[in-house]
């Protein structure tokens, strides 16, 4: 386990650092966590939420507006400090709980109303075996919202096209530095739902993609990017995510 910490370690500093993610398409970035956050409040049920893989904390930062209690369970030591000085008022206050842990290692005494795992399952060794172990952390009738990249994404069937991927569900060199262990299809992701025993409510997408990061970062507006989300909507087999609403 001490391994998978150092490459997890090694991920959120490229993540944050001046030539990564951030740096690139910090814009981009925010405003699709914004539209992953319109898409998964609808679901949200109860006063608890525990949000898997906190990361910056740009989707925490919108949990604060529905739920009593955040609880933040990170493999990342550097997002959790992060995230600790980004919302002080809500750590002293104990609104927000920051865990430190890998997901495989953790037990939960508590139970959730709601357990959202935004791009998760995408970097995990054994996605199923993290599903079923979900499923325990989660009260009768509770929710989980579950968010991945999609393989069949536009802009992944264009870069098959154009020669950059050979077939869609291919790993690119984003992936590879993100950790991404798989890239989902809605067919795949439903198979790995299914096997951990939970049912699913409701499958959709979240913002239609395309271009690559870059191109959408310099050259959409806000208006342009307001109406491919709501695309995405429209057409969820090409959109650059899936989500799955789950329940025991």
């Amino acid at each position: 386990m001490n391994r998978k910490k150092e490459i997890i370690e090694k991920v959120a500093k490229w993540y944050d650092s001046q030539g990564g993610f951030k740096k690139d398409w910090g814009n981009f970035h925010k405003k699709l966590v914004y539209y992953r956050y319109l898409t998964a409040s609808k679901f949200f049920k109860g006063n608890t939420v525990l949000e898997m893989g906190i990361a910056d904390g740009e989707m925490t930062e919108y949990l604060f507006k529905h739920f009593d209690k955040v609880v933040g369970l990170e493999g990342s030591e550097h997002f959790i400090e992060e995230v600790k000085h980004r919302f002080p008022e809500y750590f002293k206050s104990g609104r927000l709980e920051l865990i430190h842990s890998l997901f495989e290692e953790y037990k939960s005494e508590a139970k959730f109303d709601t357990i959202l795992a935004g791009h998760i399952l995408e970097h995990m060794e054994n996605p199923i075996e993290i599903l079923t172990r979900i499923k325990d952390w989660l009260v009768d009738d509770g929710i989980i919202i579950i968010l991945v990249p999609n393989a069949n994404s536009l802009h992944r069937q264009a870069g098959v096209k154009m020669g950059l991927l050979k077939k869609v569900d291919e790993r690119n060199d984003l992936d590879r530095k993100l950790g991404h262990r798989r890239v989902y299809s809605s067919e795949t992701l439903k198979r790995d739902i299914k096997s951990a025993g939970l049912k699913i409510k409701e499958m959709g997408g979240v913002f239609l993609k395309p271009l690559t990061n870059a191109q959408i970062e310099r050259w959409f507006t806000k208006e342009m990017m307001d109406a491919f989300y709501e695309l995405g909507k429209e057409y969820p087999e090409i959109a650059a995510e899936i989500y799955a609403v789950c329940e025991k």
